[in-house]
């Protein structure tokens, strides 16, 4: 099957199969007198898991990783357990720093309630300038 085709039957765009194909981890057969690849069922299969794993939050790198440990014969099974922990360490991290600024917006839209407009000419945004972070106040205090 022909790009457009692998990428109708996995829903995703042509632009994702050729770049699975770019990084190599798809590897189709190209057609000598027209220079279009031609995926098998393979191809296809191997589309799913990525797109699998990548739901799953594993990288491209960890993906070929993954790949690659199944490729020289060994269980990629421990290797994939390890990568998620990690993954998931990082997405916790994230997490609590996205509710940290979520935290400090609310606080932001609580604090400018009470604040009028100004126009100061040494001023770009008065309510960015004047904010004062509640974490930043308790801090100071310690």
């Amino acid at each position: 099957m022909l790009v457009k085709q692998l990428a109708n039957k996995m829903s995703v765009t042509p632009d994702t199969v050729r770049y699975y194909t770019r990084i190599k981890l798809l590897n189709p057969i190209s057609n000598g007198s027209n220079g279009y690849h031609q995926y098998s069922e393979a191809d296809q299969k191997r589309l799913r898991f990525i797109l699998s794993a990548r739901h799953l939050g594993f990288s491209v790198k960890d993906i070929k990783d993954i790949i690659h440990e199944s490729e020289q014969g060994h269980c990629p099974c421990p290797l994939t357990r390890e990568l998620i922990a990690q993954r998931l360490v990082e997405t916790e991290a994230l997490f609590q720093q996205t509710l940290r600024l979520r935290n400090r917006m609310k606080y932001a839209l609580h604090q400018w309630d009470s604040t009028p407009n100004g126009v100061n000419a040494d001023q770009v945004c008065s309510l960015i300038e004047t904010f004062v972070d509640s974490n930043d106040e308790e801090q100071n205090h310690e």
